[in-house]
């Protein structure tokens, strides 16, 4: 049995922490600054947080060691279960050419890649987010954006930066409703707060994203798209979360912010490209200068017409998406929900005995292993209902999933190894740690609670675990600080979702959908800009919700 202690280095919780920081710091070094390649910078960061849980924290070498087992089997699945279906489907749908029109029916809604961005990015990877969330999204959306012309690399920025806003209410609010779990508070109050906190994030980050696709000529001539499509699901997520239901918050912003945008364009009348062959034409994006901060031109390459495609070509293009969103939603249904659910297998992971420091068993040595309710499963049986509607042989739909294997063999040992350290630092105590020095800011802790969540996103890659780690955190903290425990254990989840893009394994899936392993270094350089201009921003949010200034925020 190991118990942790969240200040081993002579009593000093500042020691402690700065010694816990050590594998996560020489992680992003790594990754931003030599531009090392994900999984060996990864590998060193896990082998980094095991010698400090032994040498540090005391933690017996058999239990550090059994701890990144369980975090790597958690990594293989669910975690890469979601991603190698995800990216299957895309397979199937090159291999039977409608990948290609699909592109082409992105282009008859609108011309502009940057309305299609924010269509493809924005509303529909939310639509994603709030039925499966943990990696889908940026998987989906990123090969969706390359079909529509855009360089691999602005592809998985954009899909990164947009995969923000709606994470908090994803997987059919499974972050919110942990939260209250965890916490103990009524759902209704943490849903309403943080309800009115990330609809600020949603107002922005659509014209953040026409910034990264064009820069400032982006912003001159597509803000009202941008402001449109922010708007309306900041009013639809503020109303659902707070008056509607919780689990359904997502779903209703992401489809009323898609059909906001599409009546903007048919009110501009914009014309629909012409339709483009199947040689490699496609309208691009120039990527000098891509970033959040930097802006390329909108160019487009001429190439020979086709003839349009049948409107039965359309909807198959569609189709597995379709299916998608069906499938999802049906097993986001209470009944169906809960009878999955039984289908579940939980187990303590074997020799792995730990308690936090006030001797409670920690539910992280639980592994759950939800082979037909996770959300790769479902996508599993969306590319299998898929093949018919392609058009495609079992034999090539065989070929393209040992394809997509292969393609992700590295972002696997990223993943892994992530979540890997992750469970080593929770399972240690070195998470707690960092927490608890933050914790310990007194008054100012209102300013640096959205931290708190941001840093257990950025390490675990899910708003979900974050909360689990820290949303206890969160509320004794605002008890011994004079704090509403209520806005601080909804900090903790509005935090969070800006921890999504940077988190190597969200990195990882990114590139890899793309064919860019190997390669998440220059993405986290990229998103990192963004992280940095939209953390302080909900730090400042939270901090004045906590003073007169914007007290009214809270809920009484």
């Amino acid at each position: 049995m190991y118990q942790q202690v969240p200040d081993p280095l002579w009593g000093s919780l500042g020691w402690s922490a700065l010694v816990a920081a050590l594998p996560l710091l020489t992680l992003f070094v790594l990754l931003g600054v030599f531009r090392m390649r994900a999984w060996l910078a990864s590998l060193i960061g896990l082998g980094l947080s095991i010698m400090v849980a032994v040498a540090a924290y005391g933690m017996p070498p058999f239990t550090a060691v059994n701890s990144a087992l369980e975090g790597a089997a958690f990594g293989l699945f669910p975690a890469l279960w979601i991603v190698v279906n995800a990216i299957w489907i895309y397979q199937m749908t090159r291999v039977s050419g409608h990948f290609d029109v699909l592109r082409r029916a992105f282009a008859r809604i609108s011309d502009d890649q940057r309305v299609q961005g924010i269509i493809i990015a924005f509303s529909f990877g939310a639509l994603l987010e709030a039925l499966a969330g943990f990696g889908a999204p940026v998987a989906i959306c990123s090969v969706m954006l390359v079909a529509v012309g855009l360089k691999p690399v602005k592809a998985a920025t954009v899909a990164l930066i947009a995969n923000t806003a709606p994470v908090a209410y994803g997987a059919v609010a499974l972050p919110v409703i942990t939260l209250a779990k965890v916490t103990g508070l009524p759902l209704d109050d943490l849903s309403a707060m943080t309800g009115r906190q990330v609809p600020v994030l949603a107002l922005i980050v659509p014209l953040v994203l026409v910034v990264v696709l064009d820069g400032k000529r982006g912003l001159r001539e597509t803000w009202r798209e941008a402001l449109v499509c922010g708007a309306v699901f900041a009013i639809a997520q503020y109303l659902m979360a707070n008056y509607g239901a919780v689990q359904l918050t997502d779903i209703v912003a992401a489809l009323a912010s898609a059909a906001a945008v599409l009546l903007v364009v048919r009110m501009r009348d914009r014309p629909a490209a012409e339709p483009m062959a199947d040689t490699g034409g496609t309208a691009s994006v120039d990527d000098a200068g891509a970033g959040p901060v930097g802006g390329g031109a909108v160019t487009t390459v001429e190439t020979a017409v086709e003839l349009p495609d049948t409107r039965l070509e359309r909807l198959r293009s569609f189709a597995p998406y379709a299916m998608i969103i069906v499938l999802f939603s049906v097993a986001a249904v209470p009944v169906v929900a809960d009878l999955l659910d039984h289908t579940t297998v939980a187990f303590d992971w074997p020799g792995l005995h730990v308690v936090d420091s006030e001797g409670q068993p920690l539910s992280l040595a639980e592994y759950k292993f939800d082979w037909l309710a996770s959300s790769g499963t479902v996508l599993f049986v969306a590319g299998l209902l898929s093949i018919p509607m392609l058009g495609v042989s079992l034999r090539q739909s065989a070929r393209a999933f040992g394809d997509t294997v292969l393609q992700l063999r590295t972002a696997g040992v990223t993943v892994m190894a992530v979540l890997a350290l992750a469970y080593v630092m929770n399972m240690s105590g070195q998470t707690a740690t960092l927490g608890l020095l933050l914790a310990g800011a007194g008054g100012a802790f209102a300013f640096l609670s959205p931290l708190l969540g941001w840093f257990g996103t950025a390490v675990t890659g899910s708003d979900t675990s974050a909360n689990s780690l820290f949303g206890a955190l969160q509320v004794s903290a605002a008890s011994g600080a004079g704090l509403d425990p209520v806005l601080m254990a909804s900090a903790n989840t509005s935090g969070g979702v800006l921890g999504k893009m940077v988190s190597p394994q969200n990195l990882a899936i990114g590139a890899s959908a793309v064919g860019l392993a190997g390669r998440e270094g220059e993405l986290f350089r990229k998103v990192l800009a963004a992280s940095a201009l939209f953390v302080p921003l909900m730090c400042i949010l939270v901090y004045l919700q906590s003073t007169p200034v914007l007290s009214w925020m809270v809920p009484s």
